[in-house]
């Protein structure tokens, strides 16, 4: 069995103290795949790279403070890529992507537009850039995406969908690039595959009651090509314990990483 967790940190250093790291050794993970580490390498502690015997490889932000994304590993990798080759996005820290064989896993962080219509536009940018690196990355491997993706993408994977239509993150456009990964380039949200519930949430505003009320957006996914994802068993939305305005999303697949 491989388990794989995806989880926005929204600040490694504040997970950390939340008890993200103690809950991470409970989990009996392969790989946990972290987003919006939002430090630099000098600040990352032994604890950050390396906790309960775990590798982890990162790629961040130039910028400090900002963005950044990681992976963490039972196994040895046979190949680690950092950045997905993109001269305006790898200085952010979005892609990190461990090779096991034939099969990729890839931490990826998608930008956010909700800062104002620049970021909207920079967002847009990375998902015409993105689309054509997952459209390749498919006709050679195996692939799990696992993100935070800053898109829901249907009425289902959000409370208020018609008040947030003109918002980033729920507009048509963005919609539209998950329908076409899925329908065209054939890759499958793995989670709506096993849970087909509505009121599934990743991703909570901190403005009023929305955690408390469960006012929520699915916006973290593991996203993967069709044989592996024929494979995951089981899947869960970790709620105990908030380590971030994000819960971390955990897959089982029957799959052995040699």
């Amino acid at each position: 069995m491989l388990r794989v967790i995806t989880a926005n940190l929204n600040g490694i250093r504040s997970a950390a103290k939340k008890g993200f790291f103690e809950w991470f050794g409970q989990q009996n993970a392969d790989i946990v795949c972290v987003q919006e580490v939002k430090c630099s390498q000098d600040d990352m502690t032994p604890e950050f790279l390396a906790p309960h015997g775990f590798t982890g490889y990162f790629q961040h932000a130039v910028k400090k403070g900002y963005s950044g994304a990681g992976l963490y590993t039972r196994h040895k990798p046979d190949d680690v890529i950092i950045g997905f080759g993109s001269e305006e996005f790898d200085p952010e820290g979005r892609y990190v992507e461990a090779r096991f064989g034939k099969l990729s896993i890839v931490s990826v962080y998608v930008p956010s537009g909700s800062s104002g219509e620049d970021r909207q536009q920079a967002k847009y940018r990375f998902m015409d850039e993105f689309m054509p690196h997952l459209a390749a990355l498919k006709k050679e491997r195996e692939v799990v995406l696992c993100g935070d993706v800053n898109i829901v993408h249907k009425e289902i994977d959000i409370k208020n969908w018609k008040s947030n239509q003109k918002n980033s993150g729920c507009l048509p456009e963005e919609r539209a690039w998950l329908t076409k990964l899925f329908d065209d380039v054939g890759y499958v949200d793995v989670f709506r595959t096993l849970d087909p519930r509505p009121e599934q949430y990743t991703w909570w505003s901190n403005r009023g009651q929305a955690y408390a009320k469960n006012v929520g957006w699915r916006i973290d996914y593991q996203i993967a090509t069709p044989e592996i994802a024929g494979k995951a068993k089981g899947t869960s939305i970790f709620r105990d314990i908030k380590f971030s305005d994000h819960a971390p999303l955990t897959v089982d697949y029957e799959h052995e990483v040699k």
